[in-house]
């Protein structure tokens, strides 16, 4: 704690400490949503909690500042509740375990939460700071950004009084973002009916894990492998080869995590179960082999188990394993007006089958609305096919750059006031709230930046020291040079 507490700016790792105390996984904010607004209450600051739970504080302007543009500073209180599966933790009740390791902040074994911790306690810091010049300040709170951003969504018209907003939730310091993509969730749902298993049958569990995972924005282009997508490209090579029965399998917990496990309990017949974990090991070396750059952890084992008493009829499991196993996932194209983005992609996040139910969620990506477009239907084609009931869902809108912006001028000149440095432009491939947010506000002016963090979504999230004090002086810089009204 105090290793943390100890850290430049103090105001802004303090309040990311606290942060790190009360648990706030998405949809389940209350405890910090109640911690936000006691902060602003004891400041003496009007507070706001609106008919969704996004917290609102607004802080007037330091005398001499008040002809100064307003700005919102905005972030998401809530958090990706990803652990390692050897790793006890309950998010909803036990703080994150946060220390310092080397030149970063990282947690034991679960997500750090600096996705968005870090804007929060900034705008947090920046609210209790008194010797700060800026305008009038409106701290936008909002709540489950990650599983919905519900909370963008339900912000009303008319509430705040800003005309430019920092959007503190991107992760490479020095790089201002200017444009980020739009997404749509593609969820497949079937009935099947279970049999009973037939006799002289040996089970086993199935395990694809020790991958990484993360973020399927910021990530889905580094080759980290998919757990679901290795447990069905097995299951399809094994329909070939054997009597395989499938009982059930979970893999992936979270739309826009990339999956880093899949477990599975199947069977074949007592004469073929040597042959079977013969394949197990033979493709626990391709995996490895293949991913070995990235996924040096990587694993598939495999363990006898009780027989199950029903598992799936083999023809309609030999459908769901083609769908599953046809299914794209990862990049799909590239930018070709911004070198390095990630035009269009698919995370094929969550797949289960368990008590006559197959569900299938994706998040697809893109930049492009009618890329986007095709590419849901692409992938709702490949679940229809088989009969499954396809729904389009939470769909929400890319933010388009704007280059003559004020507020992008502004903050090019105080980074190269700072720093001597020009910060690059970049869109992002990750849904930020500010194509939401700015249909509800058409006359913001907006921007994203934040201090560098790797592998959010995932247990290996972490976030760089150094960068935290440099986002901070640009952000104080800023501040005090805002446009005049």
């Amino acid at each position: 704690m105090s290793e943390i507490r100890n850290l430049e700016p103090k105001v802004l790792w303090n309040r990311f400490y606290d942060l790190t105390q009360i648990p706030r996984p998405s949809k389940k904010e209350e405890a910090a949503v109640a911690f936000l607004k006691k902060f602003g209450e004891d400041l003496g600051l009007e507070t706001i909690i609106d008919k969704v739970g996004n917290v609102i504080i607004r802080k007037p302007a330091t005398p001499g500042m008040e002809n100064k543009k307003g700005i919102i500073l905005q972030g998401h209180i809530d958090m990706v509740p990803q652990k390692n599966s050897d790793v006890e933790h309950d998010f909803e009740k036990d703080p994150i375990d946060a220390y310092v390791d080397g030149d970063w902040v990282t947690a034991r074994g679960t997500t750090l939460g600096a996705d968005n911790g870090m804007g929060v306690a900034a705008a947090l810091a920046v609210l209790e700071a008194t010797d700060l010049e800026h305008g009038l300040i409106e701290a936008l709170i909002t709540i489950d950004e990650e599983t919905g951003m519900t909370g963008a969504n339900g912000l009303e018209p008319n509430v705040l009084q800003g005309d430019i907003l920092l959007n503190m939730d991107s992760e490479d310091e020095g790089e201002l973002y200017v444009g980020c993509a739009g997404g749509v969730d593609v969820n497949a749902e079937m009935k099947y009916q279970e049999v009973d298993i037939d006799a002289g049958f040996v089970a086993y569990e199935l395990a694809v894990k020790g991958l990484k995972g993360g973020h399927s924005g910021m990530d889905i282009n580094i080759g980290r492998a998919n757990s679901n997508k290795l447990m069905f490209r097995f299951f399809n090579h094994l329909l070939y080869n054997f009597d395989l029965k499938i009982a059930s399998v979970t893999g992936g917990s979270l739309r826009n995590a990339i999956p880093r496990e899949s477990f599975a309990v199947i069977a074949v017949p007592e004469s073929q179960a040597a042959d079977l974990e013969k394949e197990v090991v033979k493709f626990d070396k391709i995996y490895k082999a293949e991913y070995k750059d990235t996924e040096p952890d990587a694993e598939m084992n495999i363990v006898k188990t009780t027989l199950p008493t029903k598992v799936i009829e083999k023809e309609v499991a030999a459908k769901m394993i083609k769908a599953v196993f046809a299914c794209p996932h990862g990049v799909e194209r590239m930018s070709a007006s911004m070198e390095g983005l990630v035009e269009t992609s698919n995370n094929l996040a969550i797949v289960k089958l368990n008590e006559g139910q197959f569900i299938v969620n994706c998040l697809v990506r893109s930049s492009v609305d009618t890329a986007k477009t095709a590419a849901m239907y692409q992938i709702g084609t490949v679940f229809d096919l088989i009969g499954a009931d396809v729904k389009f869902e939470g769909e929400y809108p890319g933010w388009k750059p704007n280059m003559d912006s004020q507020i992008l001028k502004t903050m090019q000149k105080a980074y190269e006031n700072i720093y001597n440095k020009t910060p690059e432009l970049k869109g992002i491939h990750a849904g930020l709230e500010c194509g939401i947010l700015g249909s509800g506000y058409p006359h913001w002016d907006m921007i994203s930046f934040g201090p560098t963090i790797r592998f959010p979504h995932s247990p290996d999230e972490k976030v760089e020291i150094k960068t935290v004090e440099r986002f901070w002086n640009w952000l104080v810089e800023t501040l005090k040079s805002v446009p005049n009204k």
